[in-house]
């Protein structure tokens, strides 16, 4: 009997199955929140195709709605994800997500579902994971990524709780975009191209990101968005942009990218009536306050405040010592540090050290430093100069082995009547130095002594030249202008197509900014989510040298 029951059983499922193969179409429940654009997607077909199967159902279906759908089984086996079930109910094939065994995994994982152009670089760059990691929690992954796979990326803690943005392009989207640059073509008109180029930095930026962001476009249009860019020349600061506004309908564009001059900002973004995109870093942009602006660059206390939270949580009992220089900014800005961080339980002391006469004694930064704890030095300081002097005393510790090779004779010509006496240090004393915004003001300080002292740093850019993403855009952008992209040209690139792909989706710009975090080539736009006040894009990086040169990614 029992063996009758099952072979019931069995031909029952092989009838069912056979039968759902027959059918072309099936019907579906629709759930509460799917609208048929989601349901189309996840068919791959067409919205409108959905549509006219289902002449009586509007893009909004109410809840519980039963739908005709396309049945894959028509034409492929029965299969199903690693995370759904397929049940079959009167001929009504409901997807039903295996909510429990998520739900449980989300209490205790970061989890992502697998999506269309999904690969093992992306994940690992937005998620800040290896990829042995991933397949480590993922054993499966070992046969490759797969549609709709949930995966678990790493524990959870309270920074893992972000959002990332989907792309998404909608049927028949067009945008268009007003680019405002000061090319000041008539100036130039005369004057050989690489005497503009030679010492210009102005022209020099103002060129690379048109072609970044030309590169963009042709990205953009391949992916089958309908994107234009129309250039308007804004020459010297406050010379051309009042008679741009006056006769150019902005009515007819989805955003604007520019202008450069910080000045001319909020005069753009009160008349044009559309969004603003500043794609350059100005010292004045703190002062933007209309909400049509959007700042593509972190503001420098955003940098700072990322800087000091991975102190304060990365601190075990470490001497702390503030570098600062003789400026209002600078002595503001270390008396704050000092004060955010004696907040913390454990940190009793940190001692700020700002130059006299516009330099900082090497005897003075040695004789601060701890032998039994590690020393961690803080550059609040927008002075190369300083940074510099300050590293170099710190990569030529005087130790104990150099204090016995040197004869008596050789001390007393190293000591000046005046200079105080240097601590003498052991070999391994531990030494870190931390900046925000590593910019301009290391480019002439070896590589190797930043990496010997653990250099950590904030950027708003991060680089990976083995990053297939990037390898494709140099390619395509050194067929283009046979050149490599300069950083303004990558910016350009990264600025343009996020904000295309994000007007692309059919949403008001500033309300994409809730819907998640993007990366691009080299930057991570995390856009303030306030409608109705300046955006600033709070997404940069924190990094770390390691021994070998190589970085480390923090944050």
């Amino acid at each position: 009997m029992r063996g009758f029951k099952l072979l019931v059983i069995l031909c029952f499922m092989v009838v069912a199955t056979s039968c759902a193969q027959q059918k072309k179409y099936v019907s579906y429940t629709v759930k509460r929140g799917e609208t048929m654009k989601q349901i189309a997607k996840r068919l791959d077909m067409k919205t409108r195709d959905l549509l006219r199967l289902n002449p009586d159902v509007g893009r909004r279906p109410e809840p519980n709605t039963v739908i005709i759908i396309p049945n894959k089984n028509f034409t492929e086996k029965n299969t199903t994800t690693d995370t759904d079930v397929i049940e079959e109910k009167n001929d009504s094939i409901v997807v039903v997500k295996d909510e429990i065994d998520i739900d449980e995994l989300k209490k205790s994982f970061v989890v992502h579902q697998v999506k269309n152009g999904d690969t093992f670089y992306n994940l690992t760059r937005f998620y800040n994971v290896s990829e042995d990691e991933l397949k480590e929690l993922n054993p499966e992954l070992s046969e490759g990524l797969k549609l709709d796979m949930i995966l678990k990326i790493k524990p959870i803690t309270d920074e893992d709780e972000i959002l990332i943005y989907q792309d998404t392009i909608q049927e028949n989207a067009s945008v268009r975009l007003a680019m405002l640059l000061p090319f000041r073509a008539i100036e130039y008109d005369t004057i050989e191209g690489k005497d503009i180029f030679k010492t210009n930095a102005l022209a020099n930026i103002t060129t690379d990101l048109y072609l970044g962001a030309s590169v963009a476009v042709d990205s953009l249009r391949k992916q089958g968005l309908d994107v234009n860019i129309s250039l308007f020349d804004t020459g010297r600061k406050n010379t051309k942009i009042d008679s741009i506004l006056g006769v150019t309908d902005f009515d007819q564009y989805d955003a604007i990218v520019g202008p450069l001059y910080s000045e001319e900002v909020p005069k753009v973004a009160n008349r044009a009536g559309i969004p603003v995109v500043f794609p350059v870093f100005s010292r004045n942009q703190d002062k933007f306050r209309s909400s049509r602006v959007i700042k593509t660059y972190a503001d420098k206390n955003v940098h700072q405040k990322v800087l000091i939270d991975h102190v304060l949580a990365s601190y075990t009992n470490e001497n702390i010592l503030i570098i600062g220089d003789s400026t209002t900014t600078s002595i503001r800005n270390s008396d704050a540090i000092k004060a955010i961080l004696l907040q913390h339980d454990s940190i009793q002391e940190a001692k700020i050290i700002h130059p006299n006469k516009g330099y900082i004694a090497k005897h003075i930064v040695i004789n601060s430093l701890k032998a039994e704890v590690g020393n961690w030095v803080i550059l609040a300081t927008d002075q190369s100069v300083i940074s510099s002097d300050v590293i170099n005393s710190l990569i030529s510790l005087p130790t104990e082995e150099e204090e016995e090779d040197e004869d008596e004779d050789d001390k007393k010509k190293k000591k000046k009547d005046d200079e105080p006496e240097m601590q003498i240090l052991p070999e391994e004393t531990i030494i870190k130095v931390f900046a925000w915004d590593k910019a301009n003001k290391f480019n002439k300080v070896d590589n190797n002594k930043l990496a010997k002292l653990g250099f950590t740093y904030t950027s708003d850019i991060l680089i990976d030249e083995n990053s297939p993403g990037v390898q494709l855009f140099n390619k395509q952008y050194l067929e283009k202008n046979n050149a490599l992209p300069s950083y303004y040209a990558t910016k350009g690139f990264d600025i343009v197509y996020d904000t295309a792909i994000r007007l692309a989706s059919g949403d008001n710009l500033k309300s994409t900014f809730k819907k998640g975090i993007s990366y691009r080539i080299e930057s991570k736009f995390e856009y303030s989510r306030m409608l109705f006040s300046t955006s600033t894009n709070n997404g940069i990086f924190l990094m770390q040298y390691n021994p070998d040169l190589t970085l480390t990614r923090l944050k």
